[in-house]
């Protein structure tokens, strides 16, 4: 009697070990499609025992997907290989990557919870990984097609998907070599779609990942300003924003746009001279750093040439090809050469070092894309050659 009874207790303990799946999880199992296992999850999920039933469950969504990406996927490289045309339902086959992805990576924030025993046990995690993330592959590709059949929501649902997964956790042993090349742009553009749409966080967050990539950086710095600028109510937020923007500049020191907008952002506030201590602080870093040299010297110009031309000096060292500090500098020779009487040598050297400047400028830039070099050069023609002679009479034709 007393064997039979232990027996029974051990049957009784298994009972109670191994009880059966809940009705919920039950009717989720048995879908035969994956709307109809969407559906049942949706509606049941607190329904569901315990956390391990939740992973079952969109588990089981992730195979539905599988099944409808593979036969979808089997008949088109069929149809390539054999040179046939079967029917294939690539937009079912791309809804069924995206779901499959989703599915997967919400499986996974369940299957990665502690059990009733306090451990933690993943069932699903390897093999999901294995057979989802060559799927998510194809979400670029599917991309890419929606963009060029100008289906904007589409683009953005398969690309969003194939951005947003990038960094779960059920991935993080992933090989990401095949995605180096086209990662950055396809966040970039992600970035520039939530910008259109007015989703500035949407955008900050894409813009925040493609900067990750080298080559998309500075566009996606300059598409983050952007959105950081497109909402600025009043003083407040400007402050705000001129914050950012001092935060961006020490992640991106290299960025000269980034430091262009700090400094007149400072003088728009009328806080010059915190914006001249932005630049001298970044001389004090990098003598050789063209925006802080070309603002400082600009900045200067009427008050003080004489100052304002060492910094333009420097500038013009520096980048002797830009046409706008070449005339700049030749701006502020002359007028250094106009406060000096008539007579005076330093007078004409002043000036014939700013024609050979303006001539210069002229021959950077003819066409004066960059720098209105006319006016000026003509000034210090008539100021050092006289009102009628040949050369002062052509610089008046060409200002």
């Amino acid at each position: 009697m007393k064997k039979i009874m232990i027996v029974a207790m051990m049957a009784f303990s298994a009972t109670c070990a191994f009880a059966g799946d809940s009705p919920a999880l039950k009717s989720i199992l048995k879908a035969k499609t994956y709307q109809e296992a969407s559906d049942l999850l949706k509606s049941s999920l607190a329904q569901l025992a315990n956390d391990a039933e939740k992973a079952k469950a969109y588990n089981k969504l992730v195979d539905l997907a599988m099944e409808k990406y593979n036969k979808e996927s089997a008949t088109k490289t069929e149809n390539e290989v054999m040179k046939q045309n079967k029917p294939v339902d690539v937009d079912g086959m791309n809804e069924a990557a995206v779901n499959a992805l989703m599915a997967a990576i919400e499986c996974d924030k369940y299957d990665q919870l502690p059990n009733e025993k306090g451990k933690v046990a993943p069932k699903f995690a390897e093999k999901n990984a294995q057979r989802v993330w060559p799927v998510r592959g194809q979400l670029v590709n599917a991309g890419q097609d929606a963009q060029n059949a100008d289906k904007t929501d589409l683009c953005k649902r398969y690309w969003g998907a194939f951005v947003d997964s990038d960094d779960a956790p059920l991935f993080k042993a992933a090989n990401r070599d095949f995605q180096k090349p086209f990662f950055g742009q396809v966040a970039r553009i992600m970035g520039i779609y939530a910008y259109q749409d007015k989703n500035m966080e949407k955008c900050l967050h894409y813009c925040d990942i493609a900067m990750k990539d080298e080559g998309e950086r500075t566009n996606a710095l300059n598409l983050k300003l952007e959105a950081l600028s497109s909402d600025l109510k009043n003083r407040a937020d400007s402050v705000k924003f001129l914050n950012n923007l001092k935060e961006l500049y020490t992640q991106n020191q290299d960025n000269d746009a980034l430091l262009e907008r700090i400094y007149n952002l400072h003088n728009a506030f009328g806080e010059q001279a915190e914006a001249k201590k932005v630049l001298e602080d970044v001389l004090a870093k990098n003598p050789n750093n063209f925006v802080a040299l070309a603002d400082l010297g600009i900045g200067q110009l009427n008050e003080n040439p004489a100052a304002a031309e060492k910094f333009l000096r420097k500038a013009f060292e520096v980048k002797p090809d830009n046409a706008l500090i070449v005339t700049y500098l030749a701006t502020c020779l002359s007028i250094q050469a106009q406060d000096k009487q008539p007579g005076d040598p330093a007078r004409k050297g002043l000036y014939e070092e700013a024609v050979k400047l303006f001539d210069k400028a002229k021959e950077l830039d003819p066409d004066k894309n960059t720098s209105n070099w006319g006016y000026n050069r003509y000034n210090a023609y008539y100021n050092l050659y006289g009102e009628d002679d040949p050369r002062t009479k052509q610089a008046e034709a060409e200002k």
